[in-house]
C-alpha cells in the first residue's frame, strides 16, 4: 500500500513555491482553529528519552478521526559536531483502520509550526501597536519567528543578540535581505531596549537566564520558546512570577517549561481558553505577558494536516510503499515469502 510522502527536497520545493510568509499566515489560522476545538483531541505529555547528549521524543495526538505523531530530537551540542540541534519527521494515520496516510519530513515543518504558534499566541497577548521584537538566540528558528511576527502582527524591526557572533551574522544577513530593520545588539539588555516583544530561543540545556529580569518593562510580551525540557530554562524565575503566564498544555509545561521552577500551584492560563473566549489574554497596556511555549503535539498535528491537504490539492503528492498488502489479510507469511521456493 502506498501512502503520501513529503521528503526534504519536496518540502523545500513546496515552501519555495508557496512562500514562507504565505505558509506562516495560513498555518497560524490552522493552529488557531485546532486550539478552538481543543476538547476533541487526545492530550498527553510527550514521551521523552533523555541522555547526557540530549533528548529524543515522540509527540502523539488524535482528534478521533486522524491520528498523528512526531519524532523529534533536541541535542544542544550537535552544531559543534556538524549536526542540527533539532530534526524531526511525522506521520498521519486513519483512526478507522489504523493505516498510515502521510509521512513527512518535519525539521523544516517544525520551524514553521513553532513560528506560527508563537505568532498565534502573540496576536492575543502582545500589544496591538507592537512594531519591534528582540530576538535573543539567533539560531535556526530565528528567521521563521521574525517572518511569522511580521506576517501576523506587522513587526518590522528586530533587535538581535546571541553569544555566537556567527549566528548573529547569519540572522542579520537573512533578516536584512528580507526587509527588516535590524539592530545588532551588544548584549541582551541592549536587545530589549525599545522592544515590544522579546523572543528567547536558545539551545543550552541548563537553568539559564538569557533575559535579565531588569530588562523586562511593563507592556512587554515575552515569547519563551527555548525552555522545552526538564532542567532547561531561559528566564529569571522573578520574571515568570511577575508575568501573566500562558501555556499550551499545563501537565507538560510544568515538567518542561519556565514554570518548572515555580511552585506546583503557580497559576497559568492554557492558550486554548483564550482562543475559545473563556479567559482573557492581555488585559492592559502595562501587562507583562509570557507565552511559556514548549511545543505541543496538537500543533504538529495541525502542521501535518495542513501540508497533507495542500499537497494533495495541488496534485503533488509522491508516494512510498510502506504497508504490506497480502491478498489474504491473515496470510502475511505467504506474502512475505512469495519469492522463496518452498523447502529451500
Amino acid at each position: 500500500m502506498t501512502i503520501s510522502l513529503l521528503d526534504v527536497p519536496g518540502m523545500v520545493r513546496w515552501v519555495s513555491e508557496r512562500g514562507v510568509e504565505t505558509i506562516l499566515r495560513e498555518l497560524t489560522e490552522v493552529i488557531d482553529a485546532d486550539f478552538a476545538r481543543w476538547q476533541e483531541f487526545d492530550k498527553t505529555p510527550r514521551v521523552a528519552s533523555h541522555s547526557t547528549e540530549g533528548v529524543v521524543e515522540l509527540m502523539p495526538t488524535s482528534d478521533g478521526v486522524t491520528y498523528g505523531f512526531k519524532y523529534v530530537n533536541g541535542h544542544p551540542k550537535n552544531p559543534e559536531r556538524g549536526f542540527q540541534t533539532v530534526t524531526a519527521f511525522g506521520v498521519l494515520a486513519d483512526v478507522g483502520n489504523g493505516y498510515p496516510l502521510f509521512l513527512s519530513e518535519m525539521t523544516i515543518l517544525t520551524a514553521l509550526r513553532t513560528a506560527a504558534t508563537s505568532a498565534m499566541a502573540a496576536r492575543r497577548l502582545a500589544r496591538p501597536d507592537s512594531t519591534t521584537m528582540a530576538m535573543i538566540g539567533c539560531g535556526a528558528q530565528a528567521e521563521f519567528q521574525a517572518l511569522a511576527f511580521r506576517t501576523v502582527l506587522g513587526i518590522d524591526r528586530l533587535r538581535i543578540w546571541d553569544t555566537d557572533p556567527a549566528a548573529m551574522d547569519k540572522l542579520e544577513r537573512n533578516a536584512t535581505r528580507a526587509g527588516f530593520d535590524v539592530h545588532r545588539a551588544t548584549d541582551a539588555r541592549d536587545a530589549c531596549l525599545g522592544a515590544d516583544i522579546v523572543t528567547t530561543c536558545t539551545a543550552d540545556k541548563a537553568n539559564a537566564i538569557v533575559l535579565p529580569h531588569d530588562a523586562v518593562v511593563p507592556g512587554m510580551h515575552l515569547n519563551g520558546i527555548g525552555g522545552d525540557c526538564p532542567g532547561k530554562t531561559e528566564l529569571d524565575p522573578r520574571t515568570v512570577a511577575a508575568a501573566r503566564v500562558f501555556v499550551e498544555y499545563t501537565p507538560q509545561t510544568r515538567i518542561e517549561g519556565e514554570i518548572q521552577r515555580q511552585a506546583a500551584d503557580f497559576p497559568v492560563t492554557e492558550l486554548w481558553e483564550v482562543v475559545q473566549g473563556r479567559r482573557t489574554g492581555r488585559e492592559s497596556a502595562t501587562d507583562v505577558t509570557l507565552f511559556d511555549s514548549v511545543g505541543f503535539a496538537i500543533e504538529d498535528f495541525s502542521a501535518l494536516r495542513y501540508v497533507y491537504d495542500a499537497i494533495r490539492a495541488a496534485g503533488e503528492s509522491p508516494t512510498v510503499d510502506l504497508v504490506a498488502e497480502p491478498a489474504d489479510p491473515k496470510d502475511l507469511f505467504a506474502y512475505a515469502t512469495a519469492a522463496i521456493p518452498v523447502g529451500v
